[in-house]
């Protein structure tokens, strides 16, 4: 879709009570994680960001591990990999801005070709995302000929558009088991290919990708929390190492894992994943305690503040992706929705 890439300038003003009072609603969900001096400078990007979402039919999309006032303070849709994949193509709005990584800003455009798809950092990459390209998937089926490619979504869209079904950490297994086949190629995560090849009886192929973030956790980093924090329930995202996975009382994605803590609210909790998706949980669930091991994904926290405001302003950083590219990506996406 072609649109007046004119910059629309929306000035960041100064923090007063009647801009509080404007964002009251926003202010009250990160009261709890936010602290009051940080509120303060933050309000007036947020301010200025709402302001122009609305002159540019714009919806922005963040993933779980987005800074609080990115997550609770512009987000207007939030979730993983799958959550934002599904309602990027929901939504009615003309322009997406994706707060999270670049692959996921190719996804979004794939399932919705005819808006305009923003990311705010155009080096904001992925690990597992840079660890394999197509080539190396085209290599693999001459390898392993006639063997179905599942592909994790955190991959390029060149890299989807060379396999036959994408996943997500909260699907994988069933996607996997949705192919009929005794054997599947798996990439690029090696460490959720070997989570999936226990929940299955499929034979797995794998490659070894991994994410830069969860293969710093070990398993003996777990037992020590589980020493100085009594009643401590871990749930651990599938990217981690087997011996993490192993010393968790729980694995599932970050929407399952969130979908955990609300529901079973446990006392005590340690979320094995990016640090930023606590304080996004806490901010909702009060009564929870946190342990918080910070791991930073250098990568998500290239999206700030101002740097989705100046993409509003500007339309840009814009995400393309080839036709030829898109077309059978797409493919490989939409088949992973409609398992899931």
């Amino acid at each position: 879709m072609t649109r007046d890439v004119q910059t629309t300038e929306e000035p960041v003003q100064e923090y007063t009570p009647e801009m509080e009072e404007r964002l009251a609603h926003i202010h009250e969900r990160m009261r709890h994680v936010v602290p009051e001096p940080e509120w303060e400078l933050f309000a007036p990007e947020i301010d200025a960001i709402e302001r122009l979402k609305r002159k540019r039919r714009a919806v922005i999309l963040a993933h779980n591990y987005q800074t609080p006032e990115i997550f609770h303070g512009v987000a207007d849709i939030v979730g993983d990999s799958l959550g934002l994949a599904r309602k990027a193509e929901e939504s009615d709005a003309e322009v997406i801005v994706l707060a999270g990584v670049h692959f996921m800003a190719e996804t979004a455009k794939l399932l919705n070709p005819e808006k305009t798809v923003l990311i705010p950092d155009v080096e904001a990459g992925c690990s597992l995302a840079s660890s394999i390209t197509g080539a190396d998937v085209r290599l693999l089926r001459q390898a392993y000929p006639g063997i179905p490619v599942v592909t994790y979504v955190n991959t390029s869209a060149e890299v989807k558009a060379e396999s036959d079904i994408c996943c997500t950490s909260s699907n994988a297994v069933k996607v996997v088991e949705s192919l009929g086949s005794d054997q599947v190629i798996f990439l690029p995560d090696e460490y959720l290919a070997k989570y999936v090849a226990g929940e299955t009886d499929v034979k797995i192929i794998s490659w070894g990708g991994r994410c830069e973030v969860h293969e710093q956790f070990t398993g003996d980093e777990i037992a020590s929390f589980r020493q100085g924090f009594d009643h401590l329930v871990v749930l651990a995202h599938p990217e981690c190492p087997p011996d993490v996975l192993s010393a968790a009382d729980f694995t599932g994605s970050t929407s399952q894992m969130i979908d955990y803590v609300k529901g079973r609210r446990p006392s005590r909790v340690l979320m094995v994943t990016e640090c930023s998706m606590s304080d996004n949980v806490a901010a909702e669930v009060r009564d929870v305690e946190f342990v918080r091991p910070c791991k930073l994904c250098p990568h998500m926290k290239r999206i700030t503040l101002p740097k989705i405001r100046e993409s509003l302003q500007q339309l840009a950083p814009t995400v393309e992706v080839a036709s030829d590219v898109a077309e059978r990506a797409r493919r490989a996406v939409s088949r992973m929705l409609e398992v899931s």
